[in-house]
Protein backbone atom coordinates (compact mmCIF):
# COMPACT_ATOMS: atom_id res chain seq x y z
CA UNK A 1 0.00 0.00 0.00
CA UNK A 2 2.97 2.33 0.38
CA UNK A 3 3.80 2.61 -3.33
CA UNK A 4 0.27 3.64 -4.53
CA UNK A 5 0.08 6.18 -1.73
CA UNK A 6 3.43 7.62 -2.77
CA UNK A 7 2.32 7.91 -6.39
CA UNK A 8 -0.92 9.57 -5.30
CA UNK A 9 1.02 12.17 -3.32
CA UNK A 10 3.35 12.85 -6.27
CA UNK A 11 0.38 13.30 -8.59
CA UNK A 12 -1.28 15.70 -6.16
CA UNK A 13 1.89 17.76 -5.81
CA UNK A 14 2.40 17.86 -9.58
CA UNK A 15 -0.93 19.62 -10.12
CA UNK A 16 -0.88 21.69 -6.94
CA UNK A 17 0.33 24.73 -8.85
CA UNK A 18 -2.38 24.61 -11.52
CA UNK A 19 -4.37 27.80 -11.94
CA UNK A 20 -7.58 27.87 -13.94
CA UNK A 21 -8.13 31.64 -13.81
CA UNK A 22 -6.89 33.44 -16.95
CA UNK A 23 -3.93 35.77 -16.34
CA UNK A 24 -5.20 39.28 -15.75
CA UNK A 25 -3.96 42.02 -18.05
CA UNK A 26 -5.37 45.51 -17.97
CA UNK A 27 -6.94 46.23 -21.38
CA UNK A 28 -5.85 49.23 -23.41
CA UNK A 29 -7.88 52.38 -22.93
CA UNK A 30 -8.19 55.38 -25.27
CA UNK A 31 -5.70 58.09 -24.36
CA UNK A 32 -5.21 61.60 -25.67
CA UNK A 33 -1.92 62.49 -27.38
CA UNK A 34 -2.05 66.18 -26.45
CA UNK A 35 -3.96 68.59 -24.27
CA UNK A 36 -5.47 71.67 -25.89
CA UNK A 37 -3.90 74.24 -23.59
CA UNK A 38 -4.77 77.92 -23.79
CA UNK A 39 -3.03 80.88 -22.16
CA UNK A 40 -2.51 81.60 -19.32
CA UNK A 41 -2.47 77.89 -18.48
CA UNK A 42 0.73 75.90 -18.72
CA UNK A 43 2.07 72.43 -18.11
CA UNK A 44 2.49 71.98 -14.36
CA UNK A 45 5.60 70.49 -12.84
CA UNK A 46 4.96 67.20 -11.03
CA UNK A 47 5.48 68.73 -7.61
CA UNK A 48 3.11 71.65 -8.22
CA UNK A 49 0.49 69.49 -9.89
CA UNK A 50 0.39 66.99 -7.04
CA UNK A 51 -3.01 67.60 -5.45
CA UNK A 52 -2.98 67.14 -1.69
CA UNK A 53 -5.67 65.37 0.27
CA UNK A 54 -6.71 68.70 1.81
CA UNK A 55 -7.03 70.45 -1.54
CA UNK A 56 -9.69 72.82 -0.20
CA UNK A 57 -7.10 74.54 1.99
CA UNK A 58 -5.70 76.04 -1.20
CA UNK A 59 -8.51 78.60 -1.04
CA UNK A 60 -7.46 79.74 2.47
CA UNK A 61 -11.08 80.08 3.59
CA UNK A 62 -11.68 79.12 7.24
CA UNK A 63 -15.43 78.71 6.75
CA UNK A 64 -14.91 76.34 3.82
CA UNK A 65 -12.32 74.36 5.78
CA UNK A 66 -14.71 74.03 8.72
CA UNK A 67 -17.57 72.87 6.48
CA UNK A 68 -15.41 70.24 4.77
CA UNK A 69 -14.10 68.93 8.08
CA UNK A 70 -17.66 68.65 9.40
CA UNK A 71 -18.70 66.76 6.27
CA UNK A 72 -15.78 64.33 6.52
CA UNK A 73 -16.53 63.66 10.18
CA UNK A 74 -20.33 63.40 10.03
CA UNK A 75 -21.40 62.44 6.51
CA UNK A 76 -23.51 59.28 6.53
CA UNK A 77 -22.59 58.65 2.89
CA UNK A 78 -18.88 58.60 3.69
CA UNK A 79 -19.46 56.43 6.75
CA UNK A 80 -21.33 53.93 4.57
CA UNK A 81 -18.41 53.84 2.12
CA UNK A 82 -16.00 53.23 5.01
CA UNK A 83 -18.18 50.38 6.26
CA UNK A 84 -18.12 48.79 2.81
CA UNK A 85 -14.32 48.94 2.85
CA UNK A 86 -14.27 47.16 6.19
CA UNK A 87 -16.71 44.57 4.86
CA UNK A 88 -14.50 43.93 1.83
CA UNK A 89 -11.44 43.62 4.07
CA UNK A 90 -13.25 41.00 6.17
CA UNK A 91 -14.20 39.07 3.02
CA UNK A 92 -10.52 38.95 2.07
CA UNK A 93 -9.73 37.41 5.46
CA UNK A 94 -12.66 35.01 5.08
CA UNK A 95 -11.51 33.73 1.68
CA UNK A 96 -7.85 33.61 2.70
CA UNK A 97 -8.82 31.33 5.57
CA UNK A 98 -9.91 28.79 2.94
CA UNK A 99 -6.24 28.14 2.16
CA UNK A 100 -5.73 26.78 5.69
CA UNK A 101 -7.10 23.60 7.26
CA UNK A 102 -10.01 23.70 9.67
CA UNK A 103 -9.28 22.20 13.09
CA UNK A 104 -12.06 21.55 15.57
CA UNK A 105 -12.03 20.27 19.13
CA UNK A 106 -15.12 18.35 20.08
CA UNK A 107 -16.53 15.51 22.07
CA UNK A 108 -19.10 14.69 24.67
CA UNK A 109 -20.73 11.91 26.66
CA UNK A 110 -23.52 9.63 25.46
CA UNK A 111 -25.35 6.60 26.87
CA UNK A 112 -27.04 4.10 24.62
CA UNK A 113 -28.81 0.75 24.67
CA UNK A 114 -28.15 -1.74 21.86
CA UNK A 115 -31.07 -3.97 20.86
CA UNK A 116 -30.70 -7.73 21.29
CA UNK A 117 -32.83 -8.27 18.18
CA UNK A 118 -30.53 -6.39 15.83
CA UNK A 119 -29.40 -7.98 12.53
CA UNK A 120 -26.68 -10.56 12.86
CA UNK A 121 -23.27 -10.25 11.28
CA UNK A 122 -22.36 -13.86 12.01
CA UNK A 123 -24.78 -16.78 12.52
CA UNK A 124 -22.42 -18.46 14.96
CA UNK A 125 -22.77 -15.64 17.49
CA UNK A 126 -25.75 -14.47 19.42
CA UNK A 127 -26.73 -10.91 20.11
CA UNK A 128 -27.48 -9.50 23.51
CA UNK A 129 -28.81 -6.21 24.69
CA UNK A 130 -26.24 -3.94 26.26
CA UNK A 131 -26.33 -0.54 27.90
CA UNK A 132 -23.07 1.41 27.90
CA UNK A 133 -21.53 4.84 28.05
CA UNK A 134 -19.47 6.42 25.29
CA UNK A 135 -17.14 9.32 26.10
CA UNK A 136 -15.27 11.03 23.25
CA UNK A 137 -12.78 13.89 23.19
CA UNK A 138 -10.62 14.74 20.20
CA UNK A 139 -9.63 16.88 17.24
CA UNK A 140 -10.94 16.73 13.71
CA UNK A 141 -9.14 18.26 10.72
CA UNK A 142 -10.58 19.11 7.31
CA UNK A 143 -8.52 20.52 4.47
CA UNK A 144 -9.40 21.16 0.84
CA UNK A 145 -6.43 20.86 -1.48
CA UNK A 146 -6.58 23.87 -3.81
CA UNK A 147 -5.25 21.90 -6.77
CA UNK A 148 -6.88 24.00 -9.48
CA UNK A 149 -6.86 27.44 -7.90
CA UNK A 150 -10.52 27.76 -6.88
CA UNK A 151 -9.70 29.14 -3.43
CA UNK A 152 -6.85 31.25 -4.80
CA UNK A 153 -9.24 32.76 -7.32
CA UNK A 154 -11.63 33.56 -4.48
CA UNK A 155 -8.81 35.31 -2.63
CA UNK A 156 -7.70 37.22 -5.74
CA UNK A 157 -11.25 38.33 -6.43
CA UNK A 158 -11.77 39.42 -2.84
CA UNK A 159 -8.55 41.43 -2.85
CA UNK A 160 -9.49 43.14 -6.11
CA UNK A 161 -12.92 43.91 -4.69
CA UNK A 162 -11.27 45.37 -1.59
CA UNK A 163 -9.13 47.63 -3.74
CA UNK A 164 -12.22 48.62 -5.70
CA UNK A 165 -14.12 49.58 -2.54
CA UNK A 166 -11.10 51.52 -1.30
CA UNK A 167 -11.06 53.47 -4.57
CA UNK A 168 -14.82 53.96 -4.28
CA UNK A 169 -14.28 55.34 -0.78
CA UNK A 170 -11.70 57.81 -2.08
CA UNK A 171 -14.06 58.78 -4.89
CA UNK A 172 -16.91 59.27 -2.41
CA UNK A 173 -14.64 61.41 -0.24
CA UNK A 174 -13.58 63.47 -3.25
CA UNK A 175 -17.16 63.97 -4.43
CA UNK A 176 -18.26 64.90 -0.92
CA UNK A 177 -15.59 67.58 -0.53
CA UNK A 178 -16.23 68.97 -4.02
CA UNK A 179 -19.98 69.08 -3.36
CA UNK A 180 -19.35 71.03 -0.18
CA UNK A 181 -16.99 73.43 -1.96
CA UNK A 182 -19.34 73.83 -4.94
CA UNK A 183 -22.37 74.64 -2.80
CA UNK A 184 -20.30 76.95 -0.64
CA UNK A 185 -18.96 78.97 -3.57
CA UNK A 186 -22.42 79.15 -5.12
CA UNK A 187 -23.65 80.54 -1.81
CA UNK A 188 -20.87 83.13 -1.76
CA UNK A 189 -21.69 84.08 -5.36
CA UNK A 190 -25.28 84.69 -4.26
CA UNK A 191 -23.98 86.80 -1.37
CA UNK A 192 -22.31 89.03 -3.95
CA UNK A 193 -25.45 89.14 -6.09
CA UNK A 194 -27.61 89.97 -3.07
CA UNK A 195 -25.19 92.71 -2.06
CA UNK A 196 -25.45 94.23 -5.55
CA UNK A 197 -29.25 94.03 -5.41
CA UNK A 198 -29.34 95.67 -1.97
CA UNK A 199 -27.17 98.51 -3.24
CA UNK A 200 -29.46 98.82 -6.24
CA UNK A 201 -32.54 98.90 -4.02
CA UNK A 202 -31.01 101.73 -1.99
CA UNK A 203 -30.22 103.74 -5.14
CA UNK A 204 -33.62 103.05 -6.67
CA UNK A 205 -35.35 104.09 -3.45
CA UNK A 206 -33.58 107.44 -3.57
CA UNK A 207 -34.42 107.77 -7.25
CA UNK A 208 -38.05 107.05 -6.40
CA UNK A 209 -38.04 109.82 -3.79
CA UNK A 210 -36.64 112.19 -6.41
CA UNK A 211 -39.27 111.15 -8.93
CA UNK A 212 -42.02 111.60 -6.34
CA UNK A 213 -40.79 115.09 -5.46
CA UNK A 214 -40.62 116.06 -9.13
CA UNK A 215 -44.14 114.75 -9.65
CA UNK A 216 -45.51 116.60 -6.62
CA UNK A 217 -43.88 119.85 -7.82
CA UNK A 218 -45.34 119.33 -11.29
CA UNK A 219 -41.92 118.94 -12.95
CA UNK A 220 -42.72 115.46 -14.36
CA UNK A 221 -45.66 113.28 -15.26
CA UNK A 222 -46.98 110.32 -13.34
CA UNK A 223 -45.43 108.00 -15.93
CA UNK A 224 -41.89 108.65 -14.64
CA UNK A 225 -43.02 107.96 -11.07
CA UNK A 226 -44.78 104.71 -12.07
CA UNK A 227 -41.76 103.51 -14.02
CA UNK A 228 -39.47 104.09 -11.04
CA UNK A 229 -41.87 102.27 -8.71
CA UNK A 230 -41.97 99.29 -11.13
CA UNK A 231 -38.16 99.19 -11.30
CA UNK A 232 -37.88 99.15 -7.50
CA UNK A 233 -40.54 96.42 -7.18
CA UNK A 234 -38.77 94.27 -9.80
CA UNK A 235 -35.44 94.59 -7.99
CA UNK A 236 -37.06 93.65 -4.67
CA UNK A 237 -38.58 90.58 -6.34
CA UNK A 238 -35.14 89.51 -7.56
CA UNK A 239 -33.77 90.08 -4.05
CA UNK A 240 -36.43 87.80 -2.53
CA UNK A 241 -35.76 85.06 -5.10
CA UNK A 242 -31.99 85.26 -4.52
CA UNK A 243 -32.55 84.95 -0.78
CA UNK A 244 -34.67 81.85 -1.37
CA UNK A 245 -31.97 80.32 -3.58
CA UNK A 246 -29.33 81.11 -0.99
CA UNK A 247 -31.30 79.22 1.64
CA UNK A 248 -31.41 76.19 -0.66
CA UNK A 249 -27.60 76.15 -0.80
CA UNK A 250 -27.53 76.45 2.99
CA UNK A 251 -29.79 73.42 3.41
CA UNK A 252 -27.66 71.48 0.90
CA UNK A 253 -24.58 72.24 3.00
CA UNK A 254 -26.49 71.18 6.11
CA UNK A 255 -27.23 67.78 4.59
CA UNK A 256 -23.65 67.33 3.40
CA UNK A 257 -22.29 68.13 6.87
CA UNK A 258 -24.78 65.86 8.64
CA UNK A 259 -26.66 68.73 10.33
CA UNK A 260 -30.45 69.17 10.46
CA UNK A 261 -31.36 71.91 7.98
CA UNK A 262 -33.40 74.07 10.44
CA UNK A 263 -30.37 74.30 12.77
CA UNK A 264 -27.87 75.32 10.10
CA UNK A 265 -26.89 78.70 8.69
CA UNK A 266 -23.88 80.40 7.14
CA UNK A 267 -23.39 84.11 7.79
CA UNK A 268 -23.47 86.22 4.58
CA UNK A 269 -20.16 87.55 3.33
CA UNK A 270 -19.15 89.32 0.17
CA UNK A 271 -16.03 87.58 -1.11
CA UNK A 272 -13.88 89.69 -3.38
CA UNK A 273 -10.62 87.69 -3.18
CA UNK A 274 -9.31 86.37 -6.45
CA UNK A 275 -9.34 82.55 -6.68
CA UNK A 276 -5.96 80.81 -6.43
CA UNK A 277 -4.19 79.72 -9.60
CA UNK A 278 -4.56 75.98 -10.18
CA UNK A 279 -1.88 74.16 -12.22
CA UNK A 280 -3.51 72.05 -14.91
CA UNK A 281 -2.45 70.27 -18.06
CA UNK A 282 -1.56 66.98 -16.40
CA UNK A 283 -0.38 64.22 -18.76
CA UNK A 284 -3.18 61.85 -19.66
CA UNK A 285 -1.51 58.82 -18.08
CA UNK A 286 -1.88 60.50 -14.68
CA UNK A 287 -5.65 60.21 -15.08
CA UNK A 288 -5.27 56.73 -13.59
CA UNK A 289 -4.81 58.47 -10.26
CA UNK A 290 -8.48 59.36 -10.37
CA UNK A 291 -10.30 57.08 -7.92
CA UNK A 292 -13.18 56.38 -10.30
CA UNK A 293 -10.77 55.01 -12.93
CA UNK A 294 -8.94 52.97 -10.28
CA UNK A 295 -12.25 51.49 -9.10
CA UNK A 296 -13.25 50.56 -12.66
CA UNK A 297 -9.87 48.88 -13.24
CA UNK A 298 -10.10 46.86 -10.02
CA UNK A 299 -13.61 45.77 -10.95
CA UNK A 300 -12.10 44.14 -14.05
CA UNK A 301 -9.57 42.26 -11.91
CA UNK A 302 -12.34 40.99 -9.63
CA UNK A 303 -14.43 39.89 -12.62
CA UNK A 304 -11.39 38.09 -14.08
CA UNK A 305 -10.99 36.12 -10.85
CA UNK A 306 -14.65 35.06 -11.07
CA UNK A 307 -13.83 33.31 -14.36
CA UNK A 308 -11.30 31.15 -12.50
CA UNK A 309 -13.85 30.29 -9.85
CA UNK A 310 -16.34 29.23 -12.52
CA UNK A 311 -13.71 27.16 -14.38
CA UNK A 312 -12.83 25.24 -11.23
CA UNK A 313 -16.22 23.52 -11.43
CA UNK A 314 -14.87 21.39 -14.32
CA UNK A 315 -12.10 19.91 -12.18
CA UNK A 316 -12.23 17.45 -9.27
CA UNK A 317 -12.08 18.57 -5.68
CA UNK A 318 -9.91 16.72 -3.18
CA UNK A 319 -10.38 16.99 0.59
CA UNK A 320 -8.35 15.46 3.39
CA UNK A 321 -9.83 14.61 6.77
CA UNK A 322 -8.30 13.40 10.00
CA UNK A 323 -9.26 12.79 13.60
CA UNK A 324 -7.31 12.19 16.79
CA UNK A 325 -8.68 11.81 20.30
CA UNK A 326 -9.78 9.60 23.14
CA UNK A 327 -12.81 7.31 23.50
CA UNK A 328 -13.80 5.33 26.57
CA UNK A 329 -16.78 4.03 28.46
CA UNK A 330 -15.49 5.43 31.75
CA UNK A 331 -14.53 9.01 32.50
CA UNK A 332 -11.65 7.90 34.72
CA UNK A 333 -10.03 6.03 31.82
CA UNK A 334 -10.79 8.59 29.11
CA UNK A 335 -7.30 10.05 28.77
CA UNK A 336 -4.99 7.08 28.50
CA UNK A 337 -2.89 5.33 25.90
CA UNK A 338 -5.39 2.51 25.43
CA UNK A 339 -8.29 4.87 24.59
CA UNK A 340 -6.52 6.78 21.81
CA UNK A 341 -8.20 6.65 18.42
CA UNK A 342 -7.23 8.21 15.11
CA UNK A 343 -8.32 8.20 11.50
CA UNK A 344 -7.11 9.57 8.16
CA UNK A 345 -9.10 9.86 4.99
CA UNK A 346 -9.47 11.55 1.65
CA UNK A 347 -12.42 12.23 -0.61
CA UNK A 348 -12.48 13.08 -4.30
CA UNK A 349 -15.49 14.48 -6.13
CA UNK A 350 -15.70 14.99 -9.90
CA UNK A 351 -18.72 16.48 -11.61
CA UNK A 352 -19.84 14.07 -14.35
CA UNK A 353 -23.06 15.66 -15.66
CA UNK A 354 -24.74 18.92 -14.72
CA UNK A 355 -26.77 19.78 -17.80
CA UNK A 356 -24.35 22.53 -18.87
CA UNK A 357 -24.44 24.39 -15.57
CA UNK A 358 -20.67 24.72 -15.25
CA UNK A 359 -20.23 25.99 -18.82
CA UNK A 360 -23.05 28.46 -18.33
CA UNK A 361 -21.28 29.75 -15.22
CA UNK A 362 -18.07 30.29 -17.18
CA UNK A 363 -19.94 32.05 -20.00
CA UNK A 364 -21.71 34.30 -17.51
CA UNK A 365 -18.41 35.17 -15.82
CA UNK A 366 -16.80 36.01 -19.17
CA UNK A 367 -19.74 38.22 -20.10
CA UNK A 368 -19.51 39.99 -16.75
CA UNK A 369 -15.80 40.56 -17.34
CA UNK A 370 -16.47 41.99 -20.81
CA UNK A 371 -19.01 44.35 -19.24
CA UNK A 372 -16.43 45.63 -16.75
CA UNK A 373 -13.95 46.18 -19.61
CA UNK A 374 -16.49 48.30 -21.47
CA UNK A 375 -17.27 50.20 -18.28
CA UNK A 376 -13.56 50.85 -17.69
CA UNK A 377 -13.03 52.23 -21.18
CA UNK A 378 -16.11 54.44 -20.88
CA UNK A 379 -14.88 55.72 -17.52
CA UNK A 380 -11.54 56.67 -19.07
CA UNK A 381 -13.27 58.45 -21.97
CA UNK A 382 -15.51 60.35 -19.56
CA UNK A 383 -12.49 61.35 -17.47
CA UNK A 384 -10.70 62.63 -20.57
CA UNK A 385 -13.79 64.63 -21.49
CA UNK A 386 -14.09 66.14 -18.02
CA UNK A 387 -10.44 67.13 -17.87
CA UNK A 388 -10.53 68.64 -21.36
CA UNK A 389 -13.72 70.56 -20.54
CA UNK A 390 -12.13 71.76 -17.32
CA UNK A 391 -9.04 73.05 -19.11
CA UNK A 392 -10.91 74.89 -21.86
CA UNK A 393 -13.68 75.99 -19.50
CA UNK A 394 -11.27 77.60 -17.05
CA UNK A 395 -9.55 79.41 -19.91
CA UNK A 396 -12.87 80.81 -21.12
CA UNK A 397 -13.83 81.84 -17.59
CA UNK A 398 -10.49 83.60 -17.15
CA UNK A 399 -11.13 85.65 -20.31
CA UNK A 400 -14.66 86.43 -19.13
CA UNK A 401 -13.31 87.55 -15.74
CA UNK A 402 -10.87 89.96 -17.42
CA UNK A 403 -13.69 91.41 -19.51
CA UNK A 404 -15.90 91.75 -16.43
CA UNK A 405 -13.14 93.57 -14.53
CA UNK A 406 -12.79 95.99 -17.45
CA UNK A 407 -16.56 96.57 -17.36
CA UNK A 408 -16.38 97.28 -13.62
CA UNK A 409 -13.62 99.81 -14.13
CA UNK A 410 -15.66 101.56 -16.82
CA UNK A 411 -18.76 101.56 -14.64
CA UNK A 412 -16.86 103.03 -11.72
CA UNK A 413 -15.53 105.83 -13.92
Amino acid sequence: MKRPTRWLLLAALSVAGCQVAPPYERPAAPMARDWQLEAPWREATPRDAQLKDDWWRTFDDPVLTWLVEQALARSATLQGAAARVQQARSLVDLNTAGLMPTVQLGGGPSRQRISSDRPLTNYSTTTTSTVQNDLRLGFTVNYELDLFGRVRSLVAGARASLQQTEADYQNTRLLLTTDVAGNYFNLRALDSDIDVLEQGIDLQRRALDLARNRYELGASSGLELAQQEATLASTRTQHALQQRMRRQYETALATLTGTPAPDFSVAPRVQRDAPPMIPIGLPSDLLERRPDIAAAERAMAAANAQIGIARAAFYPSLSLTGALGFESTRLSDLVSASTIFWSLGASVAQRVFDGGRAQAGVDASRAAYDATVASYRQTVLTALQEVENGVTGLSALERAARTARAAVDSSER
